[in-house]
């Protein structure tokens, strides 16, 4: 999950000024392991360990302005390659977030159904971004109910509701600023881990890297081989933010997201009148508001409208959890008791939440002025009334620290023609209209192949086979689509 950018900081050291780091050289340790400059490759730690996958820490500068300055470790981990006649180098792997932790990404993917052809080609190599999980992680002090309240501002049907949010707003922002890791604030950035990334592939001996990354990884890649253009081999976008990341604009646009995606959902409600949400699709919209409205009066569960909310757009990022929403739904109607819910994402939540705060406040600007959010929200609240009044609500953002090292890095059309960006057409979390906004920015770097089909995710996860051969292809021959192409449904999957 994701954005406008006001004023910038035009004082910025340029971003690809920064030094890098002289190739790795392999060495031999007294045990007899293989070592790169600071990698060691060892047993992972029990709660990300699988077969094969391997772990190691690499140390970089905390503020790449002063790289003999304070450093941090960030946790790195690789699959490599079964077939070393086969290997063509590094695939870089990014799950998304920002907030999520990316180590055990590597054996996920290849549980979950990365081709032979691609783990023959590749080490894939997955790590914690800095602030996330072992990578330094930082805190905001969260307490448990704050946690629960999800990702979203409160759903505003008033000015006074944004003026009701702005001051729990300015609370998290005041924990953040006040934690015992307020130091990491600054510099945990997009911009940041791109420089970690190449980092790693300086200590990985390799001097170009493939790259795959969804959804926040989209935009930590397009940043990347913005960044570093020569060094990136084959990229992979699958997801796609837009090319202004995950600032306000990008937020506002889950409205959007869920717009595009809740007919999938009210078709499929409609077609089962054993949930009791509706006979035609028009029925089961109307109960959304129905039941939203009754929540913000009277929560069932603990459960109220805006997390109604929060929870329907995350249900609608797979097909597979459509019956589990429709059953909550019921259950949430008839008082009934909850199904049981899907397992939360890996890693600790106070942690995910937090960094998720430090990079979408840090690598951007924020509107500060309650009277810009009330605008937004009465804009949203009638073009997109499922989650607009919610997701152009104002949050910590807002009151963020002023302190900003750079601007946002600027993605171009500057750099080799490398880019294949994949993307389903009905996307809740990050729409086809951000993808489409990415797509223009990168001109002739990039080829965009769209899948007829809902949900979050195309590779390797997706139902939609026009569009994961088309990734396959290019990650294992270099191979991609002339111009971009539209993949059809794909009907029975």
């Amino acid at each position: 999950m994701r954005r406008t950018v006001a004023c910038v900081l035009a004082a910025a050291f340029v971003l690809s000024a920064v030094p890098g780091v002289s190739a790795a050289r392999e060495t031999r340790t007294p045990d007899g392991s293989v070592a790169w400059d600071s990698l060691r490759w060892g047993p992972c730690p029990e709660e990300v360990s699988a077969p094969r996958l391997e772990c190691s820490t690499l140390t970089v500068p905390l503020d790449y302005r002063m790289p003999d300055g304070r450093k941090i470790e960030i946790a790195v981990s690789r699959l490599p390659s079964e077939n070393p006649s086969r290997r063509r180098g590094v695939l870089l792997t990014n799950p998304g977030g920002p907030g999520g932790p990316g180590l055990d990404y590597p054996a996920a993917l290849a549980a979950s159904g990365l081709p032979r052809r691609v783990l023959d080609s590749y080490d894939v190599v997955g790590m914690d971004p800095r602030g996330v999980g072992r990578s330094a992680p930082v805190t905001c002090d969260l307490t448990e109910r704050q946690r629960a309240r999800g990702a979203f501002a409160q759903y505003a049907h008033t000015p006074v509701d944004v003026v009701t949010e702005a001051r729990y707003a300015r609370t998290i922002a005041e924990q953040c600023a006040t934690s015992r890791t307020a130091w990491m604030l600054p510099h945990t950035t997009t911009a940041n881990t791109a420089r970690d990334m190449d980092r790693l592939r300086a200590a990985l001996g390799e001097p170009k890297v493939s790259y795959l990354g969804a959804s926040y990884g989209s935009y930590l890649g397009a940043v990347y081989t913005t960044m570093f253009p020569q060094r990136s081999d084959r990229v992979v976008l699958d997801s796609n933010m837009s090319d202004s990341g995950y600032d306000y604009e990008a937020m506002r646009l889950f409205a959007r997201g869920l717009a595009d995606r809740f007919p999938d959902f009210a078709a499929f409600a409609a077609a089962h009148p054993e949930y009791g949400l509706g006979s035609t699709p028009a029925q089961v919209r109307a109960k959304f508001f129905e039941l939203a409205d009754r929540l913000d009066d009277k929560p069932v569960h603990g459960i109220d409208g805006t997390l109604l909310r929060g929870i329907t757009l995350e249900y609608l990022y797979s097909d597979a959890l459509m019956p589990l929403l429709a059953e909550m739904w019921q259950a949430l109607d008839e008082n009934g008791p909850l199904p049981p819910a899907p397992p939360p994402p890996s890693g600790d939540m106070e942690n995910l939440m937090s960094a998720r705060l430090a990079v979408t406040c840090g690598d951007s600007r924020w509107p500060d002025s309650v009277w810009q959010y009330q605008g937004n929200v009465a804009v949203d609240r009638a073009k997109y009334p499922m989650l607009g009044g919610s997701t152009a609500n104002i949050g910590p953002c807002a009151f963020w620290p002023d302190e900003r090292p750079e601007p946002p890095v600027h993605i171009g059309d500057r750099g080799p023609s490398n880019v294949l960006m994949v993307q389903n057409e009905r996307d809740p979390g990050t729409p086809l209209a951000g993808a489409r906004k990415l797509r223009r920015a990168f001109g002739q770097r990039a080829t965009m192949v769209t899948a007829d089909q809902g949900g979050h995710g195309v590779y390797p996860f997706g139902a939609n086979s026009c569009a994961k051969d088309a990734v396959t292809t290019y990650l294992t021959t270099g191979g991609r689509p002339d111009h971009d192409l539209a993949c059809t449904a794909e009907k029975g999957r």
